[in-house]
């Protein structure tokens, strides 16, 4: 602001001054000591200023996408899933052959599928197939007993052309289940805050059960072997993996591999630490496992699946890179952004918790170009919330903002695959409950895997008036990503493009969309919580419709809503949506 006061360039003295001249100067003074004592007391609101003819104040945000060439393509599979091994423990396994799972996951389809976490390292292959049988008694595993068999007598095959079994489980089998589920889940929490895991034996019918909701889901399993059985010398013990390699390989069962889960916590889940050079031998030692085995021999492999990028961890990827860096077909390690257990809703619209990621992606992407410049980096068992998650916060539609913006960010940066963990069953970061409802995650992934292609857009937006101040780290409120829209969906025609915003501002937003992207049609596809809990609810609707399966057990149809052509969006506050810019004519995203 300007306050301009027109003094005398000449005054001699005051006596010879026009007293016309003396008043304006008393009033100009008089002005500037009110308005320092106003600021002084905290009195900062705008004075009404008479704008000028033909000046108007920015309302809007200008939006543009460039369109000729992609910044990024990441894995048709980016966006990919994750079972965590306690589904034995718990028993959910057994049900992974239920239609509704199956449905749901083919949702998220083509994906991969990734059986790994804390317990996979005391997971051991036993080839038996049904051991409550073996034991020739009830045993500690009589509820699996008397219900597995019903299951397989209820497995009904309904894709013929592909094998799926998949089950219509009676309602009473399923509240059994959840009770046993709901015990055995304070055993797991014990184990996970104690860090003392008891071992957990998968049979080869599990293998089977497990490879059966993959190959039916349209998902390609990674399996993560057990790293922790050693030998005296510290080398990997393969023998159990062996077993394991001979039988999947029998079945014809297409699998690509890895090899433990964040070795950097050996020493305090074992007592016994492996470093990364020593790793790095032990991924060779897998390598040479897999290529006799004709259909394995060009398997994938995937690891070292560190943690946190901290100054030890970054020294075991380092060890393991200058080894087993050629080894691997892609860089694996894990994100989490929350200490589940003082986590609070607003935490998840911190923009400083948002940005934690990018800090850490250089980290990994530093070491990794260091030895193997180019090689494809995953971000593998990605959570909101640590310690299993927070009940009705990591499973609430304030959860997907961090998710939303994971998506965009690692895209935006060069990471190939990131994988949810979970799925299904561990904690309450999971996408799909234990009643087999989906939560607000799960549609916001069914919503980017539909809309979403691989083919990264950059984004030029103007109007936010940034402006830098000396020690303050400007932090987005409003995050605008752009891709190519999904090949695959056949409502829209190559060229078109897909916007997907979120608004942590507590008002709503316009943004007006500029160059290539101006007076085209727009679809828009609006998530907001459904029902009184607000940001903690975990139902949502589309454009004010709420989202739920269909009776028949099927997924419901994504219906936009239209926007006429040169309309401004309108971001409602707190929330996120995704904006198709048809027939865009964008050349990047004409061909594959």
């Amino acid at each position: 602001m300007r306050v301009l006061c027109a003094f005398p360039e000449a005054m001699s003295s005051s006596s010879s001054c026009p007293p016309s001249y003396l008043a304006l100067v008393a009033l100009c003074l008089a002005f500037l000591l009110h308005l320092s004592l106003s600021f002084q007391a905290g009195d900062r609101r705008p004075l009404p200023v008479d704008r000028a003819t033909g000046l108007k104040e920015k309302t809007l945000i200008l939006l543009d996408v460039s369109t000729k060439n992609p910044v990024r393509t990441v894995n048709e599979n980016f966006l990919s899933l994750q079972l965590d091994p306690s589904i034995i423990h718990d028993g959910w396994l057994d049900f992974l052959s239920s239609k509704r799972l199956v449905t749901l996951a083919r949702g998220l389809s083509p994906a991969f599928l990734r059986f790994g976490g804390k317990r996979t390292d005391f997971l051991q292959f036993q080839n038996l197939r049904n051991p409550a049988k073996s034991r020739g008694g009830p045993g500690p595993d009589y509820y699996l007993k008397n219900y597995e068999d019903d299951i397989v007598r209820s497995d009904v095959a309904l894709d013929k052309q592909k094998g799926c079994k998949i089950a219509q489980h009676p309602d009473i089998m399923l509240e059994l289940q959840r009770e046993k589920a709901a015990q055995m889940h304070l055993v797991l929490l014990k184990e996970q805050f104690s860090n003392t895991y008891s071992n957990l034996i998968l049979t080869a019918r599990s293998l089977d059960k497990l490879y059966n909701f993959a190959d039916c889901s349209g998902l390609h399993l990674i399996f993560a072997l057990n790293a922790l059985r050693r030998n005296p010398n510290n080398s990997w013990n393969s023998s159990s993996a062996l077993s394991l390699l001979k039988y999947s390989a029998s079945k014809k069962y297409n699998i690509s591999w890895e090899l433990g889960n964040e070795p950097n916590n050996y020493r305090s889940m074992h007592g016994r630490a492996v470093n990364g050079s020593q790793l790095g031998k032990d991924y060779i030692q897998l390598k040479r496992l897999l290529q006799p085995i004709r259909i394995y021999s060009r398997a994938s492999l995937y690891g070292p699946n560190i943690g946190r990028p901290r100054k030890n961890v970054i020294a075991l990827l380092d060890g393991f890179m200058k080894v087993a860096g050629s080894t691997v077909d892609a860089v694996t390690w894990q994100h989490c952004y929350i200490d589940g257990r003082v986590v609070k809703v607003m935490d998840f619209l911190k923009t400083r918790l948002l940005d934690t990621l990018s800090d850490q992606i250089r980290k990994i992407q530093k070491v990794v170009n260091t030895y193997t410049p180019g090689k494809k980096i995953w971000l593998e068992g990605v959570v909101t919330t640590s310690a299993g998650g927070t009940n009705n916060l990591s499973d609430s539609y304030a959860a997907g903002f961090l998710w939303l913006n994971t998506l965009g960010m690692l895209a935006n940066q060069g990471i190939d695959v990131v994988i949810r963990h979970s799925f299904f069953d561990h904690g309450y970061n999971h996408l799909v409950d234990q009643n087999f409802n989906p939560l607000p995650d799960y549609w916001l992934s069914l919503l980017y895997k539909r809309l979403i292609g691989p083919k990264v857009l950059a984004v030029h937006v103007a109007g936010l008036q940034r402006k830098p101040r000396p020690g303050r780290v400007i932090r987005d409120k409003l995050r605008i990503y752009a891709h190519c829209t999904n090949h695959h969906n056949h409502n829209y025609v190559r060229g078109s493009i897909t916007l997907f915003i979120i608004n942590l501002h507590r008002s709503r937003k316009k943004i007006k969309l500029a160059g290539t992207l101006r007076d085209k049609l727009v679809h828009q596809y609006l998530l907001q919580p459904y029902g009184q809990e607000g940001l903690k609810s975990k139902s949502v609707q589309l454009n004010g419709q709420p989202l739920m399966m269909v009776d028949d057990g099927t997924l419901p149809e994504l219906k936009p809503r239209p926007l006429r052509a040169g309309r401004t969006l309108v971001i409602p506050p707190v929330t996120m949506g995704f904006y198709v810019v048809k027939n865009a004519n964008a050349l990047a995203c004409r061909y594959r």
